[in-house]
């Protein structure tokens, strides 16, 4: 393998989707993390805590290469929505963002060839216009929501509830990637 080539710890296909249309080169390695929450961790921890044991699982796989982890949540009222249990927990986390604000926070972890880590967390405001109980349960039926933090996806179907965005969209997808090129540059390694 290319040791230029930065290492995705991650199966999301949003995060490869978008590390390929920024033209930076990467493989695909899975990391297997438990992701639940702490007790009493706040979201910004969380999400670093999860980036970071993402990056370090296939960083012990990858040694001299730069690893890349990511995890995404989103925070309304102090509260943490990560992915749905069951189509109920989509229509209710929906429910609740349904005319108000949210956050939406990723945390990355870069390991560098070297094995120095930097950590950070890009956060995102989003606003959802009202949502009536129909379009919620249609959007739920599509099967969208199942495997997104907060069960939304700005890019698909869930695009139209947004009316603001403060902060950067690619964030929400799942990926800040002008963050990942400033991470990567800092630390020598060469993206588009």
């Amino acid at each position: 393998m290319d040791p230029d080539i930065l290492v995705l710890a991650s199966a999301s296909p949003r995060r490869a989707e978008l590390l390929r249309a920024a033209g930076i080169p990467f493989e695909v390695v899975t990391a297997d993390v438990d992701e639940r929450q702490l007790d009493g961790e706040d979201a910004d921890t969380y999400v670093r805590r999860l980036a970071a044991a993402k990056a370090a699982r296939v960083a012990g796989a990858r040694s001299g290469r730069a690893v890349l982890g990511a995890d995404t949540t989103v925070v309304i009222d102090g509260e943490v929505l990560g992915k749905p249990r069951d189509t109920a927990d989509a229509a209710a986390m929906l429910s609740r963002l349904s005319g108000r604000s949210h956050l939406v926070l990723t945390g990355v972890c870069l390991i560098g060839p070297d094995g120095g880590q930097e950590t950070a967390v890009a956060s995102t405001q989003v606003e959802f216009r009202p949502l009536a109980g129909d379009e919620i349960d249609r959007y739920v039926a599509s099967g969208e929501p199942m495997d997104k933090a907060g069960a939304y996806a700005i890019q698909g179907g869930a695009g139209g509830f947004v009316t603001r965005l403060d902060g950067d969209y690619d964030n929400v997808v799942g990926l800040p990637v002008g963050l990942i090129q400033a991470m990567c540059r800092a630390r020598g390694i060469q993206v588009s």
